[in-house]
């Protein structure tokens, strides 16, 4: 950073300097000015019969002074900083004067940072009292002045104070046009990651529809059938007296149970391999184990005692948005505690998960999409949720942490079944 740039962390804080060639010319010329003016303020102020030695000093003063100021901001982030440089520069400037007054062409210089390093206000105040330095040095040193002496250096310190803050407006401008292009792309790489995350969910969706309907189809079909033969030829059984039959029919029977039983185990391997032992509990207690191991996190589970067994697509729904918080809470909250519950709210089931990570404005996220990565994901998965009948809730504020509540329907069709069994698998009496 420079006294060029020293400007932009009051509105700007862009990731690397906007126009660097343009900054770096600023910068040369600025030290070329300071330079040129010394030297040429020094020369005259031996000629008009100053003492070498004094000129001299003040000469070198006044580099060294705005030399230092190069590195100032370098140094520290405070603005006053750089303003208290350049009131003690003009310090060393008066000094100057009072040595010569052909050290007041300097007034450019200072005019020139006045307008570039002050706000408007106090860069005007600034400039009127340098101006007044310019004014009055004349008179102090000779007992008189011209209008040469107050309208060159007035029209040249407008000039410079114009120049200064049209330049500050444009390196504003540069260094917003930087932000926005960085914004823009952190923008093009989220919805790139999203594109990838929807294109998966997509293939996974669809994977697990497929495998719903196959096992569904199995189940109403050769498994049902199979029942039937075993019921049938159990019921024969009981009936017959001839030892041959009764035996082929216990033959029939026992296969007909061999093969039902091998179709449910099929129909079952058909669920999400998640939920392989068919509960959404299990399931969401290994994840919570997996971030407790990696991440060192904290984790509670509770599970309401009344839940009843959930449509496949209620719990794949569930899992899916746990899996998504977790990696969120993993990734952005910098949390210690995650807890999560499954509840029995009659006609739904709701999952909370409550973090004490940092937490983020609500109200700024249901505006924007530039929060980072994690609004993505949210945003999906009240996505997912809706489309199954259901919702997101997302409670947070910054230091706070976040509490989500996911809910699904519960359709009354499937709440009457038991675990592992279908309308149909009853075993015979």
């Amino acid at each position: 950073m420079s006294l060029v740039d020293a400007p932009l962390p009051r509105g700007h804080a862009p990731s690397g300097r906007p126009s660097e060639p343009t900054v770096r010319a600023m910068e040369v010329g600025q030290h070329l000015i300071a330079l040129a003016l010394t030297i040429i303020g020094a020369i005259r102020a031996v000629g008009d019969g100053v003492p070498a030695a004094a000129a001299i000093t003040a000469g070198l003063a006044i580099l060294a002074w705005h030399t230092a100021g190069t590195f100032l901001p370098r140094k520290t982030l405070s603005p006053n900083a750089v303003v208290w440089w350049l009131v003690g520069f003009a310090a060393v400037w008066i000094a100057a004067v009072a040595v010569s007054p052909e050290f007041v062409w300097l007034a450019f210089l200072l005019w020139l940072l006045a307008g570039h390093l002050l706000p408007l206000r106090w860069g005007v105040a600034f400039s009127v009292f340098v101006f007044a330095v310019v004014a009055i040095a004349p008179i102090l040193h000779h007992g008189t002045t011209s209008y040469a002496n107050l309208f060159g250096p007035l029209i040249g310190g407008i000039f410079a104070f114009g120049i200064s803050r049209g330049y500050l407006q444009l390196l504003h401008e540069a260094a917003e046009r930087e932000r926005l292009v960085t914004s823009l792309k952190l923008a093009q790489a989220e919805m790139s990651e999203l594109q990838d995350e929807l294109a998966v969910a997509q293939r996974e969706a669809g994977a697990i529809a497929e495998r719903t309907r196959i096992s569904r189809d199995i189940h109403d079909t050769i498994a049902q059938a199979l029942s039937s033969i075993r019921l049938i030829a159990h019921a024969a059984n009981s009936r017959t007296e001839d030892p041959a039959a009764a035996l082929s029919l216990r033959q029939v029977e026992s296969l007909a149970g061999d093969s039902l039983a091998d179709v449910r185990r099929i129909v079952a391997e058909l669920l999400p391999a998640e939920l392989e032992d068919g509960a959404l509990a299990a399931a969401l207690e290994r994840i919570l184990d997996r971030a407790r191991d990696e991440a060192g996190i904290a984790v509670e589970l509770h599970v309401d005692e009344t839940l009843p067994l959930l449509p496949t697509e209620v719990e794949v729904g569930l899992l899916r948005s746990a899996q998504s918080a977790l990696a969120n809470v993993r990734l952005h909250a910098a949390a210690t505690r995650v807890v999560v519950s499954l509840i029995d709210a009659g006609d739904t089931v709701r999952m909370d998960i409550i973090d004490d990570g940092r937490g983020f404005d609500v109200a700024e996220w249901d505006q924007s999409s530039t929060i980072g990565a994690s609004s993505y994901g949210l945003r999906f998965m009240r996505n997912r949720l809706r489309e199954l009948g259901g919702g997101l809730d997302v409670e947070s504020g910054p230091g706070e942490g976040t509490a989500l509540s996911a809910y699904l329907p519960i359709r009354a069709a499937d709440t009457g079944a038991t675990a592992g069994t279908h309308p149909g698998d009853e075993e015979p009496a």
